[in-house]
């Protein structure tokens, strides 16, 4: 396990704790597995230019943030939430959840967005994993290996259309259908919250606990999967347009689309 030692509490950004960047404040937006509904960037567009720096700019776990904020007051609160994209004010902090972008479109060997949708309700529904870091993170690789290299605190690599193996810091753990597996990872959530203790020492991550969350298991031969990163340009469902220095480009914009860990946003056919 890790030795890194922490000396405060997570301050990763939210609507709710905003960070005081140079230009003025930064509040981050969770998008469970980068899917937006429809008109949602474009609403979120629109609020940028109107309070903050007139762009809407991606993050690597295919999040959004609004830059150049003043004091964010009631009234941008209210002007984010009408987007449809802050669905949980006690919890929009933990929503950190990254899966494939093409899953259930074209390729991969399941469909993990029911996953997506049921982790991200079991996340909110649960008082107490309020508490989880903001940099706690969750990974859904859909069994096409495209995420297969990004480090995660808990997440799944489908195995086939109804099994998953779990991932548990940098371990593997059991094989589990993929119908329970949103409870199984928020169950493993809680177990975390319960050993890492409180106060600014507490981990923010589980490879950082001093003993396993769970025994590790050997991986499953399917498990052990990789592909490269989506390119940008079209690509079989849609057409994946680069971000430039992490800014979506208005003109991009379009009904259905899936913000993607490269800084890019997936346009669906």
């Amino acid at each position: 396990m890790s030795t890194t030692t922490r000396n405060r509490r997570d301050l990763c950004p939210g609507v709710f704790r905003p960070w005081p960047a140079e230009d003025g404040h930064l509040v981050r937006l969770r998008v469970p597995g980068g899917q937006l509904a429809s008109g949602a960037l474009a609403a979120l567009v629109e609020v940028a230019r109107a309070h903050g720096d007139g762009r809407v700019h991606l993050t690597g776990r295919a999040n959004l943030q609004l830059r150049g904020l003043g004091d964010v007051s009631p009234a941008v609160v209210d002007a984010i939430e009408a987007t449809g994209l802050l669905p949980s004010r006690t919890h929009e902090l933990v929503r950190n959840v990254m899966a494939s972008p093409l899953t259930g479109r074209v390729g991969g060997r399941a469909d993990v967005r029911p996953v997506v949708a049921a982790l991200d309700r079991l996340l909110c529904a649960d008082r107490a994993l309020a508490a989880l870091p903001g940099r706690f993170l969750f990974v859904l690789d859909d069994g096409r290996g495209d995420l297969a290299d990004r480090s995660c605190d808990l997440g799944l690599v489908a195995l086939d259309d109804g099994l998953a193996q779990l991932r548990v810091g940098p371990s593997w753990g059991a094989v589990v259908p993929l119908a329970s597996a949103a409870a199984c990872l928020v169950g493993l959530a809680r177990r975390f919250l319960d050993v890492r203790g409180e106060g600014p020492e507490a981990p923010w991550h589980v490879a950082e606990l001093p003993v396993p969350l769970v025994e590790p298991t050997p991986p499953d031969r399917r498990a052990l999967v990789v592909s490269p990163p989506m390119p940008y340009g079209i690509v079989p469902g849609g057409c994946h347009v680069e971000a430039p220095d992490g800014v979506v480009d208005p003109a991009s914009v379009a009904d259905a689309v899936v913000v993607t860990p490269w800084r890019g946003v997936l346009v669906t056919r």
